[in-house]
C-alpha cells in the first residue's frame, strides 16, 4: 500500500511518479509556478492516474476561462479511462469534476466534502474546496470546511501550515479580523512559502483599515510569494492598495506597471488585479495615462466568455467608458443573455443576480449616466457576494456605487453605505471612507453642489 506525504492510500506505485505527485500538492497549496511544471511531467508517464487527470481538469475550471473547458473535459475523458480501479477517494475528484462541467461547482464542492468526511487529512481536497468556494463566493462554507478537518492536522502533519493558510483567509472573510491575524502568521512561521497565508494577513489589514501595518507585514517577505504564479501579482496588488490609502500614487503606479502588469497576460485574475487598481486611482482623480489601452484590447476579445461573473465584470472596467461602446454593448447584452437561459447553471444564475444589475451599472458609469449607475449598482450590492472573489476585490465596486451616489447627490444613501461599510470592517474606516464622508459633509453645507465636480 502506498501513501502520499500527507498519508493518503495512491494508485501510484512508482516511486518517483509519486515523488512528482507529492511536488503537485506542495505546489497547488504554495501556489507554485512549478505545480503545473510537476503534473505535466507525472500525467506524460501515467496518464492513467484517475486523481492526476481529475486534478488538472479542476485546475483547468479555476482559471475561469471558456476556452478551458475542451482540455477540462479531455481531462474527465483520461480520469474516467482507470477509473474503476482507481481508489474511491480519488473517483470523488473526477466526480467533482463531471459535476463542475456540468454547471454544478456546489455540487462539485460537496464531492471534495464527501472525500473531507473520509479523509479529513487530505489536504489537496481542503483546499480545492475553499478554491472552488472563493469563486462561488461561499466564505462561510469555507470556514466550516477548514474547521471541520482542523482536528485531523497533528502539529507535524506537512499540509499543517497551509491549512492554518486557509484557516487564516476564511476567518477573514467572515470577519473575524484578530483571530484571522493569528492564524496567518501562524500558517507562514510554519509554512514559509505559504503565500495564501500571508495574504490573508494582508486583507487583514485592508479590512481594518491598517495600510501602514499592512505594507510592515509585506516589507521584507518578498521569498514567500517569489515562488508564486501569477498569484505574486496579486501580493503586489495588495501593497499597492496599501500605498494608495496612504496616497503614494507614484508608488502605486510604479507597482502597477513593474510588478502587476509585469506580464500582460489576459487571466482573468491579472484583469482584475490591473483593473481595479486603475479604476481606484480614477476614483481618486489620479491619471493613469494610456494603461486602459492595453487591457481594453485584451477584454474586448472576451465579451462572449461567460464562465464567471466575477471576470466579466472586471472586462467591463476595461471597456465601458474606454472607447468601447459596441464591445461594451455587446458584453452587457451577453451577461442579460445568460441571465435569461440559467436554468441550473450556476454561472449562469450569477449573471443573473448580480450580474444584470451591475453590468448595467458599470455601463452607465462609463457614460457618465450616474444616477442610473447608482441605481443599478446599488440593486446589485446585496448580492455581490455571489461574484465571487474577496471583500477587498469586490470593493472597487462599492466604491464605484458610492461614488456614483455622492455625484448623483444620493448622499442620505451613500451615507448609510459607508456606515455598513465600516460596519463589515470591524468599525474601521479607511482614508477612502473618510474623504468620502468629507465630501458628503461639503456637499450639505452646499445645497447647490449636487455632484462631484467633474475630472
Amino acid at each position: 500500500m502506498t501513501h502520499d506525504l500527507f498519508g493518503q492510500e495512491t494508485s501510484l506505485k512508482d516511486p518517483e511518479m509519486l515523488d512528482l505527485w507529492n511536488a503537485v500538492q506542495i505546489g497547488v497549496l504554495s501556489h507554485s509556478a512549478e505545480a503545473p511544471v510537476h503534473l505535466g511531467k507525472l500525467l506524460e508517464a501515467a496518464p492513467e492516474f484517475t486523481l492526476g487527470q481529475a486534478a488538472k481538469g479542476l485546475f483547468l475550471l479555476l482559471l475561469g476561462r471558456r476556452e478551458m473547458r475542451t482540455p477540462a473535459r479531455d481531462a474527465l475523458a483520461a480520469a474516467r479511462i482507470a477509473y474503476a480501479s482507481a481508489l474511491p477517494r480519488e473517483r470523488l475528484f473526477a466526480d467533482a469534476l463531471e459535476l463542475w462541467l456540468a454547471g454544478r461547482p456546489t455540487a462539485a464542492v460537496e464531492k471534495l466534502e464527501q472525500v473531507l468526511r473520509s479523509h479529513p487529512a487530505d489536504s489537496l481536497a481542503m483546499k480545492m474546496s475553499q478554491a472552488i468556494r472563493f469563486v462561488l463566493g461561499d466564505s462561510a462554507g469555507m470556514r466550516r470546511s477548514v474547521e471541520r478537518v482542523m482536528p485531523a492536522y497533528a502539529p507535524d502533519h506537512p499540509g499543517r501550515g497551509y491549512l492554518l493558510g486557509c484557516h487564516a483567509f476564511a476567518l477573514e472573510e467572515t470577519g473575524d479580523y484578530s483571530k484571522a491575524e493569528t492564524a496567518g502568521r501562524q500558517a507562514l512561521w510554519m509554512a514559509p512559502d505559504d503565500a495564501w497565508g500571508l495574504h490573508a494577513v494582508a486583507h487583514v489589514h485592508d479590512m481594518t483599515g491598517n495600510a501602514k501595518a499592512g505594507l510592515d507585514w509585506l516589507t521584507g517577505r518578498e521569498e514567500a510569494w517569489s515562488h508564486c504564479n501569477n498569484f505574486r501579482y496579486h501580493v503586489w496588488w495588495h501593497k499597492a492598495l496599501m500605498h494608495l490609502d496612504l496616497g503614494q500614487t507614484d508608488t502605486v503606479l510604479d507597482l502597477y506597471d513593474r510588478e502587476i502588469r509585469q506580464d500582460k497576460t489576459d487571466d482573468y485574475r491579472d484583469i482584475s488585479n490591473a483593473t481595479s487598481l486603475l479604476m481606484r486611482l480614477e476614483l481618486e482623480g489620479i491619471a493613469v495615462g494610456n494603461r486602459w489601452e492595453e487591457l481594453s484590447d485584451l477584454c474586448a476579445a472576451r465579451t462572449e466568455d461567460g464562465s464567471l461573473i466575477f471576470a466579466d465584470l472586471h472586462y467591463l472596467l476595461a471597456l465601458a467608458g474606454r472607447g468601447r461602446p459596441d464591445e461594451t454593448t455587446r458584453m452587457v447584452q451577453r451577461i442579460h443573455a445568460d441571465a435569461a437561459a440559467a436554468g441550473g447553471d450556476e454561472a449562469r444564475q450569477r449573471m443573473a443576480d448580480p450580474g444584470r444589475a451591475a453590468a448595467s451599472g458599470l455601463e452607465a458609469f462609463g457614460e457618465g449616466d450616474f444616477a442610473l449607475a447608482f441605481d443599478h449598482l446599488a440593486q446589485a450590492r446585496g448580492s455581490m457576494q455571489l461574484a465571487g472573489g474577496s471583500h477587498a476585490q469586490r470593493d472597487v465596486f462599492e466604491r464605484m456605487t458610492i461614488d456614483a451616489g455622492i455625484r448623483a447627490g444620493r448622499l442620505s444613501e451613500v451615507s448609510r453605505m459607508l456606515d455598513s461599510r465600516r460596519a463589515q470592517r470591524g468599525g474601521a474606516e479607511d482614508n477612502y471612507a473618510l474623504a468620502r464622508r468629507a465630501l458628503i459633509s461639503e456637499a450639505r453645507n452646499q445645497p447647490d453642489s449636487r455632484s462631484l465636480p467633474a475630472e
